[in-house]
Formats: structure tokens, C-alpha cells, sequence
């Protein structure tokens, strides 16, 4: 008897913690609205399911991706306080869109190469949704 309740502690225990896992390592993205005085735009916390990149595009209204403004790599599972260095020019209640990419398909690992609408290194899409959040710039 006792053996059994061992086994059915130890199995509670294990299923529990396999599904906080698997719960807890959704796909996502958190920022909120913030300064890009210092040409930089941050995400809390980043869940990636694979290595790839924290990409920011440029959006509007539509919420539709738009040209690559920045981007920083990710590694496989929680990333906290990611700084993506903007490559261009950002003003004051301009929005962007931070996105979840993939380390696949280009030439080379640990170099970006996306270009908008390619396949190398581009959005995830877990159940064929974007894994982003939306930003305005203060």
C-alpha cells in the first residue's frame, strides 16, 4: 500500500510538472509601450520554442508586419529584458510590432536574413498565428 501511494505521489508530481512546462513555455511576447530615445526596444519576455530572433517591424492601424526596423536573437525558451538595437529611425506614436522568427531556412545559423515576405528566418506560426505584440513608441 504504501509503494502504491509513492508511485501515485511520484506520477502526480511528474504530470504536474509536465504540464506546467508544457503550459508555461507557450510561444509569446511581452513589451509594453515605451521611450526609443535610446534607439533600443525592449520585450520583458520573450518564450521562444527554438533559437531564432526578436524581430520589430513597423505597423499601423492594419496590424499588419511592415518593413524590419530592428532585431535581437532569442535562445530556445524563456528570454527576459531583450534589447533589440533599431536600425532606422523611430518617432514618438509610431507603432511596432515585435515578433517571434525562426532560425530556419537561411544560409547561415546566427546571422539574420530575413527580408519581408522571405522564408529565411522567418515568423513563427504556431497553429498559424504570429507570435507578437504590438508597441507605440513614446
Amino acid at each position: 500500500m504504501k509503494t502504491l501511494l509513492m508511485t501515485t505521489a511520484a506520477l502526480t508530481v511528474s504530470a504536474g510538472m509536465a504540464f506546467a512546462a508544457a503550459h508555461g513555455m507557450a510561444p509569446a511576447v511581452e513589451a509594453t509601450d515605451q521611450s526609443v530615445e535610446n534607439g533600443v526596444v525592449s520585450a520583458s519576455k520573450v518564450v521562444a520554442p527554438a533559437n531564432g530572433w526578436l524581430v520589430v517591424h513597423r505597423t499601423d492601424a492594419d496590424m499588419k508586419p511592415g518593413p524590419v526596423v530592428g532585431y535581437a536573437p532569442l535562445r530556445e525558451g524563456e528570454n527576459m529584458d531583450v534589447a533589440a538595437i533599431l536600425q532606422e529611425d523611430v518617432a514618438s506614436g509610431d507603432m511596432l510590432m515585435l515578433m517571434v522568427h525562426s532560425e530556419e531556412g537561411g544560409m547561415s545559423t546566427g546571422v539574420f536574413e530575413y527580408t519581408l515576405g522571405a522564408t529565411e528566418d522567418g515568423p513563427i506560426k504556431p497553429d498559424g498565428n504570429l507570435v507578437m505584440t504590438v508597441v507605440t513608441a513614446e
